[in-house]
């Protein structure tokens, strides 16, 4: 679209309202205050609206349509906290069958809808991408215009400029225009207002770096987003768990398996029932209370590359007690202590028993322990019996299937399939005595069994639960934070104001903007106003002026009455 020159030289873009440089109105309307929320520049928002180009920034610009992403991402935000994420869950569990096992029919739509993992899903990212996408275009629609449009502001306006802003006036003629102007000058330098002059005409501005609050506010919120988009690549942010017994070593998370944390012991500690201190609300509470509860964890370091298959050398780098707010720290990694669980079982001891209680055949030396966390699937003892492991459920449940299975691969509820040869027996060739044994089950599957598997002992350990976090982001969040509050700080505490004062024919013709707080811009004009003769401006608003109108009907009538 064609430039449009104003006949003050200046070629202003296609759609300005407001001349950029005398500010003469280029689009006649019949308002009468100018609207000054741009300066009356052009956006290109307002103006190009054919290309596909156009409409994707025409809507992205709206203020309405930030609005609403905004909304939808609260609204996203708050339906991935009514249940757990699946970053949560307990160890070992399937996300496709714990929250139908936890919640019915409508933990099974929250995991069909993605609620499950909503905050790394590509439609929450989507939205998060279109947020940045339309702060940035906002911005740019409005600063570059604004910016250009103060910048090439002339000191000497149009009159129609002056004419139609919100406050305005005009005197008579006045002689000695030039020590009014000069009175008012010294005045206006008093209040830190920045003084241009222009053939005696006078432009007095303060405070215009408030205009570019909102526009650092977005630049602040742009870094900040960013920074929490960057927090989906593992290099710059990392939050797993990890659960670790009692005498474990496991390799920590993100550190490519150069660091490794041994779980010297799991302690919990409870409130004593019998201090005063705390016996009346322990009593309220009806059950113990834990007071604290901590790992005790050492870090170790692999010292050198070992062959595949072999185990690493470590060595011991720092011992530390994680609890509750007092993370182990190393590098740029931190392992916070979130939660835990006693007493999970971690081996069974089994020894064989002839059923036939005649049978006298001595069978105390076969005595096996099965690792529920790792069973070995045979187990051959010198006076030729064979057991052999069919099938290990760790947590056992019956499917819809009727057919068992396991829910994960935490003994919470272990059952074992044994088969069981004995010397006689071969196991290439014969099918052994097969039984499933658990906590207080041992049922024969094959008929009936001359051998018996018992349960003898039982060993149960602690497991500590940790998050591993490394955060690289926090920089960039903190920099999008304090930009954003030195905008918020900048918008909301000063204001731009102008004044402008032009001797036009020996009258002297006043004007003033500010973007908000008027009523502190019409204390500096009466400041300028009182002992000078530059006139009083007057608010051209509606409302103002129909009161000054009823003002006036008002005089004339007591004038009137007076007369009769």
């Amino acid at each position: 679209m064609e430039n449009v020159k104003c006949e003050c030289g200046h070629v202003n873009p296609f759609g300005t309202y407001l001349c950029e440089s005398c500010g003469k109105p280029l689009i006649e309307d019949d308002g009468q205050v100018a609207d000054m929320r741009y300066e009356g520049v052009a956006r290109r928002s307002q103006t190009y609206k054919k290309s596909i180009v156009d409409k994707i920034w025409n809507f992205f610009s709206s203020v309405k349509v930030g609005i609403w992403i905004i909304v939808l991402l609260l609204l996203a935000s708050s339906l991935g906290t009514i249940l757990p994420q699946e970053m949560y869950l307990p160890p070992g569990e399937r996300a496709s069958q714990f929250y139908e096992n936890e919640y019915g029919t409508f933990g099974k739509l929250y995991y069909q809808l993605g609620l499950h993992d909503m905050y790394t899903s590509w439609w929450y990212m989507a939205l998060i991408a279109a947020l940045g996408i339309s702060l940035v275009i906002c911005s740019l629609d409005r600063f570059v215009p604004l910016y250009r449009a103060l910048k090439t502001q002339r000191i000497t306006r149009h009159t129609k400029f002056l004419e139609r802003q919100k406050l305005f006036a005009k005197s008579g003629q006045i002689e000695n225009i030039e020590e009014s102007f000069a009175q008012a000058e010294e005045i206006l330098k008093k209040k830190k207002y920045n003084i241009r002059k222009d053939n005696g005409n006078i432009l007095a501005e303060k405070g215009r770096f408030s205009r570019w609050g909102p526009y650092v506010n977005h630049i602040g919120l742009i870094i900040f987003l960013i920074g929490c988009m960057l927090r989906f690549f593992p290099e710059m942010y990392l939050d797993e768990h990890i659960w670790v017994r009692d005498g474990e070593e496991v390799v920590i998370k993100g550190t490519d398996g150069e660091y490794f944390l041994r779980n010297e012991e799991f302690k919990v500690v409870l409130y004593d029932e019998d201090d005063e201190l705390y016996r009346e609300s322990l009593e309220r509470a009806g059950a113990p209370v834990v007071q604290k509860f901590q790992t005790s964890a050492t870090l170790l370091r692999r010292t050198s590359t070992n062959a595949i298959g072999s185990e690493p050398e470590l060595e011991e780098v720092k011992h530390h007690y994680i609890r509750v707010n007092d993370p182990l720290t190393f590098g740029e990694f931190a392992l916070y202590q979130v939660d835990y669980k006693l007493n999970e079982l971690a081996e069974f001891t089994f020894t064989i028993e002839a059923v036939d209680e005649a049978n006298e055949e001595d069978l105390s030396e076969i005595e096996f322990t099965v690792n529920l966390y790792d069973p070995e699937m045979v187990y051959e003892f010198e006076n030729g019996y064979r057991i052999e492991i069919m099938e290990y459920f760790p947590n056992f449940v019956i499917n819809d299937n009727r057919e068992p299975t396991t829910l994960n691969r935490i003994p919470d509820n272990p059952r074992i399939i044994f088969e069981v040869f004995t010397p006689e027996m071969d196991p290439d060739e014969d099918q052994g005595e097969i039984s499933l044994v658990g906590i207080q089950i041992n049922e024969e599957l094959n008929g009936e069994n001359d051998y018996r598997i018992r349960m003898i002992d039982v060993e149960m350990r602690n497991v500590t639960a940790l998050t591993i976090r490394k955060d690289r982001t926090i920089p960039i969040l903190s920099i999008g934070g304090i930009i954003f509050m030195i905008g918020l700080v900048q918008g909301s505490y000063w204001n731009h104001r102008r004044i402008w004062l032009q001797n036009r024919d020996g009258e002297i013709w006043v004007a003033g903007h500010a973007n908000k707080n008027w009523h502190a811009l019409k204390n500096d004009f009466q400041a300028i106003t009182k002992n000078t003769a530059i006139p009083m401006p007057i608010d051209q608003t509606e409302e103002n002026l129909n009161e000054r109108s009823k003002e006036i009907e008002g005089v004339e009538d007591n004038n009137g009455s007076t007369k009769q």
